[in-house]
């Protein structure tokens, strides 16, 4: 019998009955609210906003008791085999990129930074500034995100942040001009212009590696190379989308210049992305945990611990957040901010402060589903990494990708298709945008459901099409309308969609109805960014003018671009 616990946080009291927990996600699994009064089996959409379900702490596995005492040593070693071990298997896996792949990365921000440069130098010209300060000013490339952290697979894209001065606009050069640069170059490919996301930015190829590049404009006449994005004096008077598009990196650097051995932190945030990608939580826009989101737990425990082992790092972070006091936040311990006096994130279900300033919070989509699973899932790894004298201890184990097929009887399948690739991925970036609105809708009618971030492909279907299939757990009943389900999400992504919408069509559908290449316990599906606004490059396009130089044309644009993102040309 699996015991579940309320957390109600008005009170922030924990009831907790000592019933032994079996299965971590079990298929006919009840949930409901412990009271000292009563174990009231209720349907979790039936709890109120102030409560959260959570689940209850599992078996203690101890130690095996010995007519002799151990050797530390022998203790010692064994961590070690274990450490050497998971080394070895992150080499297997690939997770740690080859020396050319490297190289490859380093010359292409170098390249990206001379690109830059000479963007910054036309911008100067364009604006008739004088021939010295054209000289003297710059502008830079700083790279975060997992490249930034140093974690970045053979695969891994890489996010970097454009900084320019004062005089460089985002509509007219960032999206005009730098586009129009790039594009040019043989080098770049597949370049189109994300205009509507939170922090808008530039997607492109380059030598085939993807590039996330957004754009801060800080109040100076020149951004040097090793810019300070800590220094308050490059901070001043920041617009509202640069000062979002150095969070960022100024939350990377924060974290590396705290964590006390770099090395560790980066083995063990490397292991920690890989298990949560197999087990199915790991994708903010799913309502799991982004990369930023794991940088600074992995850095919390990595303060906490900081002599031990890889292995002890991996056992101390399960361990920790099994049994986290959330909505308790998050946060380094920083000495240059103090520790208490700011007011508590009371929005979010696991709120994560960013390390670079005291009022900012991890941005979450966790709803109560999702924070279900992934606290079921902190639990199992702690099952699985806390007994160092487990003699059938395997880190394959702690690695399995989530069965999906044998946990669920039912999925809802979530079918995004587009007339050709183009439009999948403005119209599958899209909807990924919203669905923390369907997962909300799915828990009100259901109860609770399992949004499984993979993307899945179907073979037998020629359509360009993505499918989504998210675990169904029994609620009230197994009658669900999805017709109704359906019509509100389609309200909700057709509201504000800029473009030719696809199709979009949820079924509930049985296990056994599974197509055979979904393969949902692979944990091979695919993953895509989401992103949207490509251009049609067969849409008329009209020349823009410099607003400084008369009759000077500084690049094309779409016809039917708005007047304050005029589209870049794709």
């Amino acid at each position: 019998m699996a015991a579940y616990a309320c957390n109600n946080n008005q009170s922030n009291n924990l009831v907790v009955y000592p019933y032994n927990f079996i299965d971590f996600y079990p298929q006919n699994a009840n949930f409901g609210v412990v009271t000292p009064q009563s174990l009231g089996v209720i349907n979790p959409s039936l709890i109120s906003p102030s409560q959260v379900l959570v689940p209850c702490n599992p078996p203690v596995f101890l130690v095996p008791s010995f007519n002799f005492p151990l050797n530390p040593s022998v203790l010692d070693q064994m961590d070690e085999e274990r450490s050497l071990s998971l080394v070895q298997l992150m080499t297997n896996e690939g997770l740690v990129p080859s020396t050319e792949e490297e190289d490859k990365r380093r010359n292409v921000i170098q390249k990206l930074k001379e690109i830059v440069l000479a963007w910054v130098k036309r911008v100067a010209w364009q604006r008739r500034l004088p021939k010295e300060q054209i000289a003297e000013t710059h502008a830079t490339i700083l790279t975060y995100g997992s490249y930034g952290l140093g974690v970045h697979g053979s695969e891994s894209d890489i996010d970097a942040l454009c900084l320019g001065p004062e005089f460089a606009t985002m509509a007219e050069d960032f999206f005009v001009v730098l586009h129009n640069m790039l594009k040019s170059r043989p080098e770049v490919s597949e370049i189109h212009c994300v205009k509507d996301a939170k922090v808008p930015l530039m997607r492109f190829k380059f030598d085939g590696i993807l590039i996330d590049l957004p754009y801060a404009c800080l109040h100076v006449l020149s951004v040097p190379e090793n810019v300070d994005v800590l220094n308050p004096f490059f901070l001043r008077d920041l617009d509202e989308t640069s000062w979002k598009s150095l969070s960022g990196v100024r939350a990377n650097k924060c974290i590396l210049q705290l964590v006390p051995d770099l090395e560790k932190f980066q083995s063990v945030l490397r292991c920690i992305k890989l298990w949560a990608k197999r087990r199915g939580v790991y994708g903010n826009l799913h309502g799991f945990l982004g990369g930023v989101h794991l940088a600074i737990l992995v850095a919390h425990v990595c303060q906490n611990h900081p002599k031990g082992s890889l292995n002890t790092l991996i056992a101390n972070f399960f361990k920790t957040y099994a049994y986290w006091p959330w909505p308790t936040p998050v946060m380094l311990q920083d000495p240059m901010l103090p520790a208490a006096g700011y007011p508590s994130e009371t929005r979010s279900l696991m709120p994560i402060r960013l390390p670079c300033s005291p009022h900012e919070y991890c941005h979450s989509n966790i709803t109560r589903s999702t924070f279900y699973k992934i606290r079921t899932e902190f639990l199992r790894g702690h099952n699985t990494t806390r007994d160092l004298m487990r003699p059938d201890f395997d880190w394959h184990f702690l690695f399995e990708p989530f069965p999906y097929s044998k946990k669920f009887a039912r999925f809802v399948k979530v079918y995004l298709s587009a007339s050709n690739q183009d439009e999948l991925g403005d119209w599958v970036g899209w909807v990924k945008s919203r669905f923390r609105s369907l997962i909300l809708k799915l828990e009100e009618v259901q109860g609770l459901c399992d949004p499984n971030p993979t993307e899945y492909i179907d073979v037998d279907v020629t359509e360009p099409h993505i499918v989504f299939y998210w675990g169904l757990q029994p609620g009230r009943t197994n009658l669900l309308d999805m017709v109704a389900v359906e019509k509100d999400f389609l309200k909700n992504i057709h509201n504000g969609f800029q473009g030719s919408p696809g199709r979009m069509e949820l079924l509930v559908v049985q296990a056994s109805q599974l197509s055979k290449s979904s393969q949902l316990d692979s944990g091979s599906g695919r993953r895509t960014k989401a992103c949207w606004k490509n251009l049609d490059y067969n849409r008329p396009r009209i020349p823009v003018y410099s607003q400084h130089l008369p009759n000077y044309i500084i690049g094309y644009v779409d016809a039917k671009a708005d007047s304050k993102y005029p589209s870049a040309g794709g």
